[in-house]
């Protein structure tokens, strides 16, 4: 189970995974997973995604890449395989779909599940006290600088273009760097 094509996905070249959602981010990793994967099945809860038109184009051309519209992952299917001189993994077999129109469960085998739903910041808390963009995002005037002095943001809170973990290591990195010069310049 994953939530990271780019990351991911060379682990399944030649197999068969789902990828959950119908957004341009479940676009943007099925069109990655095509490129490897045996097949790629797009589950949407919705009957129509609602990723951009030209993603969907592209998305939709491509023959091993299949829809399950009005459907829902229930459960994920799997079982333990021991790994040398790791404890047990869990191994992905099967995914349990329900149509959320007429109820029916179904089941289908996978070898990979990525999850794509979107990436929205939980930035609520912040709301009124530091300016964030309308998805939420946290707006830098800087590397890492907020609108407020001595507020220092780093990862996928402020990252709207990257959102990988690498990215979001580096930045934190950065953030490290700036509060500790900001505090260095306040006992001057």
């Amino acid at each position: 189970v994953s939530v990271c094509a780019t990351c991911d996905g060379p682990f399944f070249k030649g197999k068969k995974v789902i990828v959950v959602g119908g957004g341009d981010s479940a676009l943007k990793e099925a069109l990655y997973l095509a490129k490897i994967a045996e097949s790629v099945t797009l589950i949407h809860r919705r009957d129509e995604l609602r990723g951009q038109e030209v993603l969907q184009v592209q998305v939709k051309a491509l023959p091993n890449v299949k829809f399950m519209f009005n459907s829902e992952v229930v459960e994920i299917l799997g079982e333990d395989q021991p790994k040398a001189g790791q404890p047990l993994a869990e191994k992905v077999t099967g995914v349990k779909i329900k149509n959320n129109q007429s109820g029916e469960t179904s089941e289908i085998e996978v070898d990979g599940v990525f999850i794509a739903v979107g990436y929205l910041p939980e930035t609520e808390f912040l709301k009124g006290q530091i300016d964030l963009d309308p998805t939420g995002h946290i707006i830098l005037t800087g590397d890492t600088q907020t609108s407020i002095p001595g507020v220092f943001a780093a990862g996928d809170v402020a990252d709207t273009k990257y959102r990988q973990v690498v990215t979001a290591c580096g930045s934190g990195a950065k953030a490290a760097l700036d509060v500790e010069k900001f505090l260095a310049n306040l006992s001057v």
